[in-house]
């Protein structure tokens, strides 16, 4: 009986030896996103290194998928269904709609879906609905990763919590363990994933344009954590966490972003831009969820064209002067709002907030009015700079 109980006991502190080893060890802290050892203009995960082959280049079709967990996803899935089976004639010949998506930009759980079609693209109708959007993610993860002894002593890390723990989870059975630089290689639609900083409040997108700025590599960072960052919805999930490298790669601001702007929201940029490059102020970044910042996934977009200046020298930057038609196809999961809790003074539940988080309609209507506002003036910029006053042969 000594023996036995003596042989139980080496074996609990054996145990105990190897999950405090663990938690000493890497198994305690985050991944750590890759330096960038030298600026190079052009290189690496951008939308001119991107674009499915044999798409027509007069057309620019261009995707925003929403935030709303798991039925943004679904909701996502069932567009891309439909353009699959949706067939136009471009160029003199039928092409399917899927074919032809050169961008989408996503937020939260359509993310997911975006990420799976960048990477894998026609093998998503295969089994994304069995890998992902049928599965059980939340039960998966409560008894396979939350509740596992080993990872009790990992979570209890400061460098270790709730979304690393998801995004190892969808690295193995979502994403195969994928980068940024594996989808750049399949050069599918470029898929912009957003994320929103926790303490600047601002847009996050996982793009080399914005990892050049921070002198980090994005081709090297899995598309597990980027999902996971973007869907770390406060108070049920954590922050993901990046390095800020800004000043040790070379990288100077372009020209456009030292020129005037009468716009706040061109000069709120440009703040945070010149905040984020300097590393002893910004030293992390620590992401959340996109929808935070942008649950349309659409001001991404805007944004980005304000910050070259307009709209011809984005298409210049991107390879596509030939584009005659530019088409957005906003993805929108919002649910009605739940009107019932404006008549009762009883406190909402955290699953009641959580059901809300991604209806902020008027926020949405909002992005969706700067959008159509916007399009007038992007269509004179176009045409002014593809065919300038003076000019007769266009």
């Amino acid at each position: 009986m000594k023996t036995h109980h003596g042989r139980a006991t080496g074996a609990f502190c054996l145990f105990l030896m190897l999950i405090g080893a663990a938690g000493c060890s890497h198994f305690g802290h985050y991944p750590v996103n890759a330096p960038l050892e030298r600026y190079e203009p052009g290189y690496g995960y951008l939308a001119r290194n991107m674009g499915p082959e044999g798409s027509s280049e007069e057309l620019l079709l261009i995707l925003s998928f929403s935030g709303g967990g798991t039925r943004a996803a679904a909701f996502s899935y069932g567009v891309l269904e439909e353009l699959r089976a949706t067939q136009v004639a471009l160029d003199g010949r039928k092409r399917r709609l899927v074919d032809e998506v050169d961008m989408i930009s996503a937020v939260s759980g359509g993310s997911f879906t975006a990420a799976c079609f960048g990477l894998f693209g026609e093998r998503i109708f295969e089994d994304y609905e069995g890998r992902f959007l049928k599965k059980n993610v939340q039960g998966d993860l409560t008894s396979g990763a939350f509740l596992h002894p080993v990872n009790w002593f990992r979570l209890s890390s400061p460098f270790f919590d709730r979304s690393d723990l998801a995004a190892e989870y969808y690295d193995k059975n979502v994403f195969d363990g994928k980068t940024f630089g594996d989808m750049l290689r399949r050069r599918g639609p470029m898929v912009l994933i957003n994320a929103t900083d926790m303490s600047l409040g601002m847009r996050f997108t996982f793009s080399q344009n914005l990892f050049d700025a921070i002198c980090s590599d994005v081709s090297k960072f899995t598309l597990a954590r980027a999902c996971a960052a973007s869907s770390a919805v406060p108070g049920v999930l954590t922050p993901i966490t990046l390095i800020n490298y800004a000043g040790r790669c070379g990288f100077v601001l372009p020209p456009e972003f030292e020129a005037f702007s009468p716009g706040y929201r061109m000069r709120e940029m440009r703040g945070n831009t010149t905040l984020v490059l300097d590393p002893k102020e910004k030293q992390y970044f620590h992401l959340i969820d996109g929808g935070v910042a942008d649950n349309l996934g659409l001001r991404a977009i805007e944004e980005t064209i304000d910050a070259v200046g307009n709209a011809w020298t984005s298409l210049r930057l991107m390879g596509r002067e030939k584009v005659r038609k530019v088409v957005f196809i906003v993805v929108n999961a919002e649910t009605k709002i739940e009107s019932s809790w404006n008549r009762t003074a009883i406190i909402p539940p955290l699953a009641a907030m959580i059901s809300s988080y991604s209806s902020i309609a008027r926020y949405n209507l909002e992005t969706r009015a700067l959008l159509q506002e916007s399009s007038a003036r992007w269509t004179d910029q176009v045409r002014t700079g593809s065919c300038p006053p003076g000019t007769w042969t266009c």
